[in-house]
C-alpha cells in the first residue's frame, strides 16, 4: 500500500479535528485529543500545526473553502428548485466525502459564543444561506428548511459513510432536497 500523501495526512487531520471541533467546542478539543483520534503524537501534530489556534485556522480555511466552491458553482441560478437541488448536491457530496467538515458548517446554527470562533462559524453559516440565496432574518420558515436539509446531509452522509446502505448520493439529495418544500415533482428536473 503506497504511503500517504503529505495532503491527504492533512485532510485526514482537518477532517478529524473539525469533527472533534464541531462535537466538543473548540475550548474542549485538545490538540492531544486530536492527535490520539488521527494517530499522531502531539509532538508529531504540532510539527504540522504549531499551535491549536493554527489547527483551528487550517480547520476553518479548509471548510470555507469548500462551501464557498459550493457557492460558486450555484451563484448564476436563478433562487428556486434547480438552485437548491444543486446545492444540496454540492453539500451532500461535501458530506460524503468529509462528514466531519459538514457537520462543523452546521455547528454555528447552534453556537451563541461571541468570540473570534462564533463570528466565524457566523461566516460560514452567511455562505450556506447563499448558496441557497435565502436571508434567515427575512425569510424564517425558509432558513429553518434549509437548516433541515443539511441536517438531513449530515446525517445520512456520516451514515452512508460508516456503513454504507443500498442508498446512493442521488437518495440522499432527493432526501434533502423534500426537507426544502419542493416535494418529488420538482426533484423530477434534471440533476445537476
Amino acid at each position: 500500500m503506497p504511503r500517504p500523501t503529505k495532503q491527504q495526512i492533512d485532510d485526514e487531520i482537518l477532517e478529524t479535528a473539525a469533527a472533534l471541533f464541531a462535537r466538543h467546542g473548540f475550548r474542549e478539543t485538545s490538540i492531544q485529543r486530536i492527535a490520539d483520534a488521527v494517530g499522531y503524537s502531539k509532538t508529531g501534530l504540532l510539527h504540522r500545526y504549531p499551535s491549536k489556534e493554527a489547527l483551528q485556522q487550517a480547520v476553518i480555511d479548509h471548510a470555507l473553502r469548500d462551501i464557498r466552491a459550493v457557492a460558486d458553482t450555484v451563484r448564476d441560478l436563478p433562487p428556486g428548485p434547480q438552485r437548491d437541488r444543486a446545492a444540496v448536491g454540492g453539500i451532500a457530496r461535501l458530506a460524503m466525502e468529509g462528514p466531519g467538515t459538514v457537520s462543523l458548517l452546521l455547528t454555528y446554527l447552534a453556537d451563541t459564543q461571541d468570540d473570534e470562533f462564533g463570528r466565524i462559524l457566523e461566516e460560514i453559516g452567511e455562505v450556506i444561506f447563499e448558496c441557497f440565496a435565502t436571508d434567515p432574518e427575512a425569510e424564517p420558515a425558509r432558513a429553518l428548511r434549509v437548516v433541515g436539509a443539511l441536517g438531513a446531509v449530515a446525517v445520512a452522509g456520516v451514515a452512508l459513510r460508516d456503513k454504507p446502505l443500498a442508498v446512493t448520493l442521488d437518495d440522499l439529495i432527493d432526501i434533502s432536497y423534500d426537507a426544502l418544500g419542493h416535494g418529488r415533482a420538482a426533484s423530477a428536473q434534471p440533476r445537476p
